[in-house]
């Protein structure tokens, strides 16, 4: 007997409220499979098919739910739009979404910052100007769209207007933190153009205490010992029995790794730009796949990977890619901290070709610091935090050289924009790939970029950043004692 459909819809009900997300989605379905006429049931559908990563289906979802006459169908069409953009890559799709959206809705201030995102990542920088003056038209003090102008331009003078905006925004008592934190980040940005240095490093700071509490009630905090615990067992974990795939195809992804703010983007868009490569970006995958089934073997005695569930990563791993990027060559996944997971990366895949970014490590910690990462990074808050972070990173890539040393192949940041050809050449041999000119003129490509470094490889090679960490040197007196022996590392950048 069939329930009624008040109950299938009370029960999908709670168990959205509650966060039990697959219990969800199965009521969903199962009450639309009775009652398929309710718009805000496909909405809700259609959120938690993305959670689930139903990509095409949470599409058909929303637009069932726009068929059907949904409330507000501009917040339905951004919805759309991120999706395209974020998880199937289809700029161009996500674009027009935004368009729908607007023409709808004209002010509708997300919408708006999205298109400006979405032209700053095509490189579109007047476009973006002006999607996020229209911003500021509709909300004068609106914290992410001011801060995202300062990315769209250098700065001289520190009592440059834009300056001025910013420190008048930060003045507001009422501020929430993530705003400050946006306004924060953008003036520490901008005074460091203008070689404001002090001034800079004190607007970081600011950035950063406020980020500390921009997420629900309890303070960030970054669990050194647990990380270090994370390090022990991946390192564990990998020296177990791994399963050695029956004729299995080549990987399907060269994986470039390293720590944030240490050229990754940089070398993806060089190697974008030659015509055997596609850029995939900050493919989510692995880590999804990681925290799905690698760590809880590591909460079970460090269990080794079972053939059985080898074989559907693998083959998960493959099916993400090639919906994102069907049709592609050699694709890079560029994802900073898969460097923590280069040992499920050579289970599931044994000829897997890795690149390595690195940096001098004060200039890498140092940037590090001054960028606005999310919650799920709360190390990157604090100069000690990160040095912390960057020790058991260095310990856990001397594991994974002892094991795959000839797969992992590292790409100095500071030499490349030194003298970068021959680091390219390498980096290309190391990839099975040949010379091309194309990758000296990478600045010039149309293609995606979705990180901070937008706009810094849209640029032709410079070695302003080499060095950097001198002009901060007098506030950095921690971090080279958290840092030890690796602290001289950075002794010979260039200044």
């Amino acid at each position: 007997m069939q329930a009624p459909i008040s109950s299938l819809r009370a029960a999908a009900v709670g168990h959205l409220s509650a966060g039990r997300a697959p219990q969800a989605l199965a009521a969903y379905q199962a009450l639309l499979a009775s009652a398929p006429g309710e718009p805000d049931d496909w909405y809700n559908l259609a959120f938690l098919q993305r959670q689930a990563r139903e990509f095409a289906a949470a599409l058909a979802s929303y637009g069932r739910a726009l068929e059907l006459g949904v409330g507000s169908p501009e917040e339905v069409h951004l919805n759309r739009a991120v999706i395209l953009a974020e998880d199937l890559r289809r700029a161009d799709d996500a674009m027009a979404e935004l368009r729908r959206s607007l023409h709808l809705a004209p002010g509708y201030v997300p919408a708006l910052v999205n298109l400006g995102n979405l032209h700053e990542q095509r490189g579109e920088r007047d476009e973006a100007r002006a999607c996020y003056e229209r911003v500021l038209a509709v909300e004068p003090g609106q914290a992410l769209a001011l801060s995202r102008l300062v990315n769209l331009r250098s700065f001289r003078d520190a009592d440059d207007p834009l300056i001025q905006r910013l420190r008048q925004a930060l003045s507001q008592p009422t501020l929430h933190p993530v705003d400050r934190a946006d306004l924060a980040h953008a003036l520490g940005k901008a005074l460091d153009d203008a070689k404001a240095y002090d001034d800079a490093f004190a607007a970081y700071v600011h950035a950063n205490q406020a980020s500390r509490v921009s997420y629900g009630r309890q303070p960030l905090r970054y669990d050194r010992d647990g990380h270090e615990r994370l390090v022990d067992a991946l390192i564990r974990q990998s020296l177990q029995p791994a399963p050695v795939p029956a004729g299995a195809d080549p990987a399907p992804a060269v994986f470039i790794c390293g720590m944030f703010r240490s050229g990754s983007t940089l070398i993806e868009q060089i190697l974008g730009s030659h015509p055997g490569v596609t850029a995939g970006g900050e493919i989510d995958l692995l880590p999804a796949l990681a925290g799905q089934h690698l760590l809880p073997l590591l909460r079970q005695a460090d269990r080794p990977l079972p053939a059985p569930l080898a074989q559907e990563l693998r083959r998960t791993y493959r099916d993400g890619v090639a919906v994102r990027f069907p049709g592609a060559g050699l694709l890079t996944d560029k994802r900073p901290d898969n460097f923590l997971f280069i040992g499920l990366i050579k289970q599931l895949f044994p000829d897997a070709k890795i690149l390595h970014t690195r940096r001098s490590v004060l200039d890498n910690c140092l940037s590090v610091f001054f960028l606005h990462l999310g919650p799920t990074m709360p190390y990157a808050l604090d100069l000690e935090d990160i040095a912390h972070w960057y020790r058991q990173y260095r310990r856990l890539m001397d594991h994974w050289k002892a094991l795959f040393g000839d797969d992992i192949h590292d790409v100095d940041y500071d030499a490349l924009v030194a003298d970068p050809r021959p680091q390219i050449e390498a980096a290309l041999a190391h990839c099975g790939l040949p010379w091309d000119e194309a990758c000296l003129n990478f600045h010039a490509s149309k293609s995606l970029v979705a990180t901070p470094s937008n706009w810094q490889v849209r640029q032709p090679l410079y070695q302003r950043s080499s060095g950097r960490w001198r002009h901060y040197e007098r506030h950095l007196g921690a971090l080279r004692a958290a840092l030890g022996a690796f602290a001289d590392d950075s002794a010979n950048t260039s200044g």
